[in-house]
């Protein structure tokens, strides 16, 4: 059914008219109270202080109280998709939002939805910084359905609020439950981890880094460079996650090659956590440590694991140097001491540290499904609301101006 059918059918014969915001029959805009305070003024509060895009902060006082949308007069993060806030009880405006809402007969949560749909742009001015001005503002045309049975256009308005509110409850419930498995699955992770890392005494010897592992010393050349395979500190993320594609790539020069195995670490503000595990050959910079096995005697993804242990990160913060941009110490990362479980007995060692890794890699990927999954199915659930919201708020365009 087409966008157009669809609200037909929910009209039920009724008319829709178009009117503009600027009708106070209809509208209200609360700008008058709108009050900026510098963040150096203001006063801690419960209060939600909105700016163009979003909550700065929290206040004593407020500047209105009810249910209202905040549409940006300026500074809006995007053109496009132009910020829509709904706020409702006690709140603090600045003067960066126009503070409008229904009045009698027209649902102001159905303004919220309606309005995320308008294209502002005509409606701007300005240039570099786009804004819409109050006398832009009462411009933009509003659809009511059936004006003349205020009853019947509140209930056609409250249903359709009804639906979209489901997927944004669903989207939200989702995205909470999703985060909070991965949050779960984490803890659990790096639990296992300290546990399967933790040796009695008698069944591991203890080797420092530097007596197992080595850092590269081999050099690359850009040309054999690309995103992929090139790996700077801004491109390593945060908290074991891994790498993503490097947006930029060396035109010039020779770099530090590591192989398929080794492990590179962010050496730049060690608490950052940045470590990835080298599945190809490649290259990087003086900011990313490159350690590779040099020892029979450990696996390289067992080794791996020991450096994404909660105790490395630890122990190399402690080690860091410089204040504003701590780095690792080299040196010392070396003397890091590394558990060589069954070391009288090499293949029995080795197949222990498989047993861990086995472990560990099954959380890994448990772990990296839910943090791929949810950045998918959050935007699957949004695109999912859009396609409604777009069918249910297909109005018929009006045949002349609205009043």
């Amino acid at each position: 059914m087409s966008g157009l059918g669809f609200i037909e059918k929910l009209l039920d014969g009724a008319d829709v008219e178009w009117k503009l915001l600027g009708n106070e029959d209809f509208f209200d805009i609360a700008n008058r109270g709108r009050k900026p305070v510098k963040a150096a003024l203001r006063v801690e509060g419960p209060t939600p202080y909105y700016g163009a895009n979003n909550i700065q902060d929290h206040v004593e006082g407020h500047t209105h109280d009810g249910e209202y949308i905040l549409i940006a007069e300026d500074g809006s993060a995007s053109l496009e998709r132009y910020s829509i806030q709904y706020a409702t009880g006690k709140f603090w405006a600045n003067n960066h939002v126009h503070v409008v809402r229904g009045k009698a007969g027209v649902n102001t949560r159905f303004m919220f939805h309606y309005m995320q749909i308008v294209n502002f742009i005509p409606f701007l001015t300005g240039g570099g910084r786009a804004k819409l001005t109050k006398g832009q503002l009462v411009e933009i045309p509003f659809p009511i359905p059936c004006p003349e049975d205020p009853e019947k256009s509140l209930a056609i308005q409250g249903e359709i609020v009804w639906i979209l509110d489901a997927f944004t409850e669903l989207t939200a419930e989702l995205t909470a439950e999703l985060t909070a498995e991965l949050t779960a699955r984490k803890k659990q992770y790096n639990h296992y981890r300290d546990e399967l890392l933790s040796f009695e005494d008698g069944e591991v010897e203890w080797k420092t880094l530097g007596e197992v592992a080595t850092y590269s010393k081999n050099r690359i050349d850009h040309s054999e460079l690309d995103e992929e395979s090139y790996v700077g500190v801004d491109n390593l993320l945060q908290n074991r996650a891994g790498k993503t594609l490097s947006s930029h790539v060396p035109t010039a020069g020779r770099f530090t090659e590591y192989l398929e195995g080794d492990t590179l670490i962010g050496n730049i503000r060690p608490y950052l956590k940045k470590l990835w595990y080298a599945d190809r050959k490649g290259g990087t910079n003086g900011d990313v440590l490159v350690v590779s096995p040099s020892s029979p005697i450990i696996s390289p993804r067992f080794l791996f694991q020991v450096l994404s242990d909660e105790r490395f990160f630890e122990y190399n913060s402690k080690h860091s140097k410089g204040a504003k941009m701590p780095r690792g110490n080299k040196p010392m990362i070396m003397e890091y001491l590394v558990p060589i479980p069954y070391p009288n007995d090499p293949e029995k060692s080795l197949q222990e540290q498989a047993r861990i890794v086995a472990i560990l890699d099954k959380f890994d990927t448990l772990t990296t499904s839910i943090s791929e999954g949810l950045p998918r199915e959050i935007e699957l659930r949004q695109k999912q609301y859009e396609y409604y919201r777009d069918l249910l708020l297909s109005f018929p365009k009006p045949d002349t101006d609205a009043a």
